[in-house]
């Protein structure tokens, strides 16, 4: 093979984007609404390896989303639905994966102007894992797929959400778990559960959007896919590229030797460019918007804090 001349090496690398940061755009936003005190991320030093004891076409693998099981009554949670605090969850689930779950992201911060959710394969590869099933590619998808709250507290994530989260994979039998967050907070999410889920013996590989956010907390694998947030599964309507998504992440349980491994998506986003200027910029915003947003998320704080009271009081 010929040398790539100099100057089309110089243009490749000229056209690569650096993905969001999206630690600081999320900071200066909430700023820029006029909240207080950052956000505190969490970040650990010490990152745990679990290497597989089977070979993945014997593995069992257990799906992990931060999708909401949808409840009729809690507002629109459809496609493109505004965010709605009142379709939060607050605990661990477990749903069967025999039919196909009907579960949602309207709770949650993605892309939602260049992308709408309309193709949940995007973001919750459960038809793609039953496929690599079929072909022999791995074992076997878990009987039931396992939801990850949200949670903002890094206690509550740590020592009640990933604890029972690590408790029903082991009542399944799981193998080995792939970890799908959508928003900021759920790759945080993420990280957290991968790790104690590799302190309990599953080896685990994460499939995200936010790449700063999984390196800033540290986790043994991670598939980045430079899209906007929302669609760490693949592109929207390209049974192809999830497919090739998932590949790329079934194969890390045996390339990566170490933890930290990244492995980032060859798959460029097929949509509009401006999604890494658009996503949370303050500085795009006029004083009437950053307003309007401040009084949207106000009222959904106050919902979805609502709703956490009475779950509680329930309990």
């Amino acid at each position: 093979m010929s040398p790539c001349p100099r100057e089309l090496w110089f243009t490749a690398v000229m056209e690569i984007e650096p993905p969001i940061a999206y630690l600081e755009r999320i900071r200066a936003y909430y700023l820029g609404l006029g909240y207080g005190v950052p956000y505190r991320w969490a970040q650990f030093d010490d990152v745990l390896f679990t290497v597989p004891n089977k070979a993945l076409s014997q593995c069992r693998i257990g799906l992990v989303t931060t999708a909401a099981p949808y409840r009729a009554g809690r507002g629109d949670q459809g496609p493109g639905a505004e965010y709605n605090g009142d379709a939060k969850f607050y605990s661990v689930y477990a749903a069967p994966v025999a039919r196909t779950p009907d579960v949602r992201i309207s709770h949650v911060a993605y892309d939602r102007v260049h992308t709408s959710a309309e193709d949940p394969n995007s973001w919750f590869p459960l038809a793609q894992l039953k496929r690599a099933a079929k072909e022999g590619r791995i074992g076997e998808v878990s009987p039931r797929f396992y939801g990850l709250p949200t949670n903002r507290s890094h206690t509550t994530t740590e020592e009640v959400d990933c604890p029972g989260l690590l408790r029903e994979m082991q009542f399944d039998g799981v193998d080995a778990a792939i970890i799908v967050p959508n928003c900021p907070v759920c790759h945080q999410s993420a990280a957290f559960a991968a790790r104690h889920l590799e302190r309990g013996g599953i080896p685990t590989v994460v499939m995200g959007c936010a790449r700063d956010i999984v390196e800033h907390v540290g986790v043994p694998r991670f598939l980045f896919s430079d899209f906007p947030l929302g669609n760490a599964a693949g592109p929207p309507h390209d049974k192809d590229g999830q497919e090739i998504t998932l590949n790329l992440a079934l194969d890390l349980f045996k390339s990566a030797k170490a933890p930290r491994t990244i492995v980032q998506s060859p798959l460029k986003w097929p949509g509009p460019g401006g999604w890494k200027r658009d996503y949370s910029n303050i500085e795009l915003l006029s004083e009437g918007e950053i307003a309007r947003r401040r009084a949207a998320f106000d009222t959904q704080k106050s919902i979805a804090r609502t709703r956490r009271d009475e779950i509680k009081t329930a309990e």
